[in-house]
C-alpha cells in the first residue's frame, strides 16, 4: 500500500482523492475491533458529506477477515461499491469448503464490485469458491521500484540473498540445508536478512560449520535491503507458502537470478530457465542443485537477472502497478475516468 500510495502521488493523479486509514492499527490486536469501528464511523461521515465513493479492503486470512465483514456490511448499508484486495499466503486454506465461515466468506467475495488478486492460481480459487465473483476478478500483482544503489556487476564470489521473516513457512530450515550441502564449493557467501528465528537459524549455521560464510544480520531495514540486493547475485526464496512475494519481485527489479518455489502467485512471474530457477517446496537436493548451478555458472546468473529485471519493468514497476488498480476502481465505481479533474473520494484500509 505505501508502494500504491507513492505511485499515485507520482502520476500527479488529480481526478482521484484517496485516503488511506488502517483497520486494524499497529497496537494490540485487542484494540483493532474499536479502530474498525472508527473506520466504519469516518465512511458514515464521509458519505454523508458526500465525499466517498468506493471503499478498497485490503484482505488477509484470520483476524482481517472478521474485521472486513463489518467493513463490508457497512458499505453495503451505505450504498458504497467495494473493491476486494486478497492478499495472505494461506487464505486457501483458511477459507473452508462448506460451513457458515464458508457461506460469510463467499457472501463477502460476491458482493465486491471487483475482486483484485495477485495472480492466476487465486482467480483460480476464488471462481472455485465464489463462482459469482468470477466475472469481476482482476489481476494486478505487487509492485516494487527497482532497488537504489543500483545492482553491481556479477562477482567470482556469488552472493545469495535471503529476505523475509525465518522460519518454516518460508523455507529456512531447508535453506540452511542446502547451504550445508554446497559447503565444499568455494566461490559463495549468504545473507539471511529477516527476523523470526533467528537464533534457530543461527545455531543450524553453527552445527552445519558455515556461520563464518552465513551471515544472519536480523531484521534490516529498508536502507539495508537496498545495498543487500545492489550486492548479492542470487536471491532464493524457498517456501512452501505464498501469495506474491515482495522479496522475489524486489530481486526481479534489482537484475538477480532467483530461485524460488513455484507456490502462489509465484509461478505467474517466475518461469523456470527464464525469469529465475524453481525448486519444489521442501526439496532440499533441488534447492541445493539450483544455487550451485548459478554458484558456477556467472553467465548464467547475468541472464537470467537481465530476463527477471526486464520483466519486472514490463509487469512489477510501480507505475503500471497505479494504472491497473485505477483502472479497476473506476469500474467498481461505474465512473469513467472524466475530461476536467472533478473531486472523489477512496476510502483505503491500510491493512495488512
Amino acid at each position: 500500500m505505501a508502494t500504491l500510495k507513492a505511485a499515485l502521488e507520482a502520476r500527479g493523479e488529480n481526478t482521484l482523492s484517496v485516503r488511506f486509514r488502517a483497520t486494524r492499527g499497529g497496537r494490540s490486536a485487542w484494540l483493532s475491533p474499536f479502530v474498525t469501528l472508527l473506520f466504519c464511523l469516518a465512511m458514515v461521515v464521509s458519505r454523508l458529506r458526500g465525499q466517498l465513493d468506493l471503499v478498497h479492503i485490503n484482505l488477509s486470512q484470520d483476524g482481517s477477515t472478521y474485521r472486513k465483514f463489518l467493513v463490508a456490511a457497512c458499505a453495503r448499508l451505505l450504498g458504497l461499491p467495494y473493491v476486494l484486495h486478497l492478499h495472505g499466503a494461506e487464505y486457501h486454506k483458511f477459507w473452508p469448503a462448506r460451513g457458515v465461515l464458508a457461506f460469510c466468506i463467499r457472501t463477502l467475495f460476491e458482493g465486491a464490485a471487483r475482486v483484485v488478486v495477485l495472480g492466476s492460481v487465486w482467480r483460480d480459487l476464488i471462481a472455485e469458491r465464489a463462482p459469482a465473483a468470477a466475472s469481476r476478478v482482476v489481476i494486478i500483482p505487487n509492485a516494487s521500484l527497482p532497488p537504489t544503489p543500483t545492482h553491481q556487476p556479477p562477482k567470482h564470489q556469488a552472493h545469495i540473498l535471503f529476505l523475509g521473516r525465518i522460519g518454516e513457512r518460508k523455507g529456512v530450515p531447508q535453506l540452511g540445508e542446502a547451504l550445508h550441502r554446497m559447503a565444499g564449493l568455494a566461490n559463495w557467501k549468504a545473507t539471511i536478512a529477516g527476523d523470526g528465528a533467528v537464533e534457530a537459524a543461527r545455531e543450524a549455521a553453527r552445527t552445519y560449520g558455515i556461520s563464518d560464510r552465513v551471515d544472519l544480520p536480523g531484521w534490516v531495514g529498508p536502507e539495508t535491503v537496498a545495498e543487500l540486493l545492489s550486492t548479492a547475485d542470487i536471491l532464493v526464496l524457498p517456501s512452501f507458502a505464498e501469495n506474491l512475494p515482495v522479496s522475489v519481485i524486489e530481486g526481479m527489479g534489482a537484475g538477480l537470478a532467483v530461485v524460488t518455489t513455484p507456490v502462489g502467485a509465484v509461478r505467474d512471474i517466475i518461469i523456470d530457465g527464464q525469469t529465475g530457477l524453481l525448486a519444489q517446496p521442501g526439496d532440499v537436493e533441488g534447492l541445493a542443485a539450483a544455487l550451485t548451478r548459478l554458484v558456477n555458472d556467472p553467465s548464467l546468473r547475468e541472464h537470467l537477472g537481465a530476463a527477471a529485471k526486464a520483466f519486472h519493468a514490463d509487469h512489477l514497476h510501480p507505475t503500471p502497478f497505479a494504472e491497473a488498480m485505477v483502472r479497476a476502481w473506476r469500474a467498481a465505481a461505474a465512473r469513467p475516468a472524466p475530461v476536467h479533474a472533478t473531486p472523489a473520494l477512496l476510502e483505503q484500509g491500510s491493512e495488512p
